[in-house]
């Protein structure tokens, strides 16, 4: 019996949360990007020089990430089914976006 609901059911499993769902501004790494697309680090590069992806933010001289934000709406647009095209689109949105942020 689960003392804190006097139930005899399990608990559940806690949801697992991204950096995105903790942080809103949360930047991602090179590895954490290829985990999150379930892509290789050359597939990364592929789709950045391709359009299909956000490049990665400048941090210091040695040290880059990308936009949770970003990664998720370019992940919510393949999952939309939108075409290589509308990425491409929706990519060149979200860099020009940066410019105005403050």
């Amino acid at each position: 019996m689960n003392a804190l609901t006097n139930s005899t059911a399990t608990p559940a499993e806690a949801p697992k949360f991204t950096p995105a769902s903790l942080v809103t501004n949360a930047l991602l790494g090179t590895a954490d990007l290829c985990s999150v697309c379930r892509a290789s680090r050359a597939t990364i590069y592929v789709w950045i020089s391709s359009g299909l992806m956000v490049p990665a933010i400048k941090l210091g001289s040695k040290s880059s990430a990308y936009p949770a934000s970003e990664v998720n709406a370019i992940l919510a647009a393949r999952i939309a089914g939108k075409s290589d095209d509308e990425i491409r689109a929706l990519v060149v949105q979200l860099t020009e976006a940066r410019k105005h942020c403050a």
